[in-house]
């Protein structure tokens, strides 16, 4: 099962990789309550993301360092970062699709984004959102309810962002 949904993403996202799908074309629905599940730090630690859930806002990005949508959309994303990063949290949910922890921390190394970088090694957290692609954006409010989903590299992060304040 882990495999068809690694390979399903993977041609979801080749398929969706060069347009824009709006927010509900698929995904976890509006209004649902975050699930957690479990992740790893890039230093290879566990961490369930549902220690992050309901605690306030949380902005979550489903990643990958070979995603052209994810590069499209990185500026926005760095903006909104740097904005509200005291009022929510934002974090970056590396996929493991065609991409390795080490291959996603010489990515960080680098590039430096901000906000909270996360390892998805089994696709579990990917599978419970539904992430249809990567840069799939889900935006939950303090109370752990989905508030927005999109995907694709010409989101109005921060019109997100604001649905969670």
């Amino acid at each position: 099962m882990l495999m068809f949904r690694s390979i399903r993403f993977a041609l979801v996202a080749t398929a969706f990789s060069a347009s824009t799908l709006f927010a509900q074309d698929s995904g976890i629905a509006i209004g649902e309550k975050g699930p957690g599940g479990p992740l790893e730090t890039l230093a290879g630690a566990p961490v369930d993301l549902s220690t992050y859930l309901g605690k306030g806002p949380v902005v979550l990005e489903f990643w990958a360092t070979w995603c052209g949508n994810c590069k499209q959309m990185e500026p926005s994303m760095r903006a909104a970062m740097k904005k509200y990063s005291a009022q929510i949290k934002f974090i970056t949910v590396a996929v493991s699709i065609n991409q390795s922890l080490d291959r996603v921390k010489q990515w960080q190394k680098i590039n430096a984004l901000p906000g909270e970088m996360l390892y998805d090694r089994k696709g579990i957290v990917s599978g419970a959102y539904d992430a249809p692609a990567t840069s799939y954006v889900v935006v939950l409010d303090k109370t752990g309810k989905v508030v927005y989903t999109g995907v694709g590299g010409a989101q109005n992060v921060e019109a997100a962002v604001k649905k969670a304040l």
